[in-house]
């Protein structure tokens, strides 16, 4: 059903979502792969590369936020497509190290018509808590 230039059609969001994943630069650049992706949830993985450590040595907190973001994008997207982030609040809990791989669950908490809020967690591939993160989103209608 379309509102407002809207498609909020679930099933018709991922299958948008699952062709234009393909082609998404930053998802390339960075090798983020989505795992899963259903209505109101993604998961993505990441290897972490020794390109990704800061100067004191650990994973750059902006290639864990980006991972945590990769997952947000897709399932608040999965809901309500185009959606846009308004918020992104995230907490570092434990450190990654150089090839672990990182994997990023969303869980969209609350759709709505104006907002949808989002609960993320990150992983490590020992089921290790590294970062826990919050967003929110609005819909927004395309640009014709």
């Amino acid at each position: 059903m379309k509102k407002d230039g809207q498609d909020n059609s679930a099933d018709k969001n991922v299958e948008v979502l699952t062709e234009k994943m393909q082609l998404e630069p930053i998802a390339s650049f960075l090798n983020m792969r989505v795992i899963e992706l259903k209505a109101g949830y993604a998961k993505v993985s990441m290897l972490m590369l020794p390109e990704y450590h800061n100067f004191n040595g650990f994973i750059f907190g902006g290639i864990i936020t980006s991972i945590a973001d990769q997952a947000f994008a897709y399932a608040s997207n999965s809901l309500a497509y185009p959606s846009v982030a308004t918020q992104f609040d995230i907490h570092f809990i434990n450190g990654a190290a150089t090839n672990d791989t990182l994997t990023a669950e969303c869980h969209v908490i609350k759709n709505g018509r104006r907002v949808g809020i989002s609960e993320i967690t990150v992983t490590n591939q020992h089921n290790k808590l590294i970062a826990r993160a919050t967003g929110t989103t609005v819909p927004i209608t395309p640009v014709k």
